[in-house]
């Protein structure tokens, strides 16, 4: 899918919804060539990314990609186009225009970046003015050895837990397999779906197959589960008046019966997929490890052999 998560989406812990006091920041959204494209952004020095900071010389270059101008299905229309007027900070329709970290400020009829300045207006590569939704399903197991024992670390002697991975076409990057929260989707069911799609390659199933995967995926998906992060996500397709924002949850199947029944099976936007034992040597986009390392947190399992100030158990 055009807009799921690629290999451009580094996404770094910005306000942790549990930890408000968080410092905002961009490094990703300020990143030139914009991708895709040879457009440049207009420099924004570090101290002037925050919108309080007086800019009267800020001349933000504007770009919207032709895929997005083409009026697909997923992409809003422009601002000044006759019929589009959006409600901004509320639920529109079907569309999710509400944000994970609260209000935002709309500007000459425009979203402004919660976060600060990017060098660059209009849409880019992104769908929607304002918040794009993604979500990234974590499922996870302990990792088990022939007898079907849990298998620990030699150094730490905490428990190795697995999670499934994707690795992208694009880029050849390893990654959580999610992607975009359809108009009237709810979460649950976007991490549900992008998982069968990148995961088990749903698509390519024929219904009976796409029943017995259903009737399996149900068992776990609807089991408790962690919310890790939700909220903005620092992407190189950023503007200043379009972001992504995702949620990150952690389905885990504690006894592993439940995903030994369900072949893992590339498809969609990935090219292979498979369960990678997690540590911190995991390279994986930057903040994608960031979310991994709250679940091994969450479940005490293994994830550093250096005994630094994050092991205080």
């Amino acid at each position: 899918s055009n807009l799921s998560a690629s290999c451009w989406s580094h996404r770094h812990p910005i306000n942790m919804f549990n930890g408000y006091n968080v410092k905002f920041y961009h490094s990703k959204a300020l990143t030139s060539p914009y991708p895709g494209s040879q457009v440049e952004r207009s420099q924004v020095p570090e101290d002037k990314v925050g919108w309080l900071v007086e800019w009267k010389d800020y001349n933000p270059v504007e770009y919207t990609a032709m895929s997005v101008l083409a009026g697909p299905s997923w992409a809003d229309p422009q601002i000044n186009d006759a019929g589009f007027s959006p409600k901004f900070n509320e639920r529109d329709g079907e569309v999710e225009r509400t944000s994970r970290n609260g209000l935002y400020v709309v500007e000459n009829g425009r979203p402004r970046n919660p976060v600060g300045r990017t060098g660059l207006t209009g849409r880019g590569l992104l769908g929607r003015w304002g918040p794009n939704h993604a979500a990234d399903p974590i499922v996870t197991r302990w990792k088990r050895d022939r007898r079907g024992n849990k298998v620990a670390h030699p150094v730490t002697g905490k428990n190795i837990l697995q999670f499934v991975a994707i690795k992208r076409r694009d880029c050849g990057e390893w990654a959580i397999p999610g992607g975009m929260v359809d108009p009237g989707e709810k979460i649950s069911a976007t991490l549900k779906r992008e998982f069968e799609e990148e995961a088990l390659n749903s698509l390519q199933k024929s219904p009976e197959e796409k029943a017995e995967l259903e009737k399996q995926l149900h068992k776990l998906f609807s089991q408790e589960h962690f919310v890790v992060y939700r909220g903005y996500v620092d992407d190189p397709r950023n503007t200043d008046n379009a972001w992504m924002e995702t949620e990150a949850v952690n389905y885990h199947d504690e006894t592993g019966e439940t995903m030994d029944n369900l072949p893992l099976e590339a498809g969609d936007d990935a090219g292979k997929v498979k369960w990678v034992d997690i540590s911190e040597k995991l390279e994986l986009y930057a903040s994608h490890s960031y979310f991994i390392k709250l679940v091994t947190e969450k479940q005490g399992a293994h994830w550093s052999e250096d005994p630094g100030p994050e092991c205080h158990e």
